[in-house]
């Protein structure tokens, strides 16, 4: 257990330097950033920039997503619709449509794995305690 505190209080000191680094970083080039990012990307502001104008934007695009549902409903039944027949027809397969099934469901896996291990702290043999 001390030497868990230990190391845990040597994270704790290089996340906090990583994060003073950051901030410095921030402070000395966040503003001429800030200015080439609004300026490469004016078209998508709205006129005038208030907080009433990013409330409505909000409400708009909570609705128009929640509008978007019976179209996702729909699809999600024609994509299912279409593995069903691929199931039925399975002996007509062709070797390429099964590779490239077989892909995906191993990038799937793989994405899986790392999630797991991103969700661990990065380690391969478990969890900290």
């Amino acid at each position: 257990p001390v030497c868990f505190k230990g190391t845990m209080a040597s994270k704790w000191l290089q996340l906090q330097s990583k994060a003073c680094q950051a901030s410095q970083f921030v402070a000395k080039h966040g503003s001429v950033y800030y200015r080439q990012l609004m300026e490469q990307n004016k078209q998508y502001v709205q006129q005038p920039p208030t907080v009433e104008k990013c409330d409505l934007l909000a409400k708009q695009l909570f609705y128009t997503r929640l509008a978007s549902f019976p179209g996702r409903y729909e699809a999600f039944w024609k994509e299912l619709d279409c593995m069903k027949n691929l199931w039925k027809n399975r002996q007509v397969l062709k070797v390429e449509d099964a590779g490239i099934a077989a892909l995906f469901g191993l990038e799937c896996f793989a994405w899986f794995c790392a999630g797991e291990i991103v969700g661990r702290g990065f380690t391969f043999t478990g969890y900290y305690p």
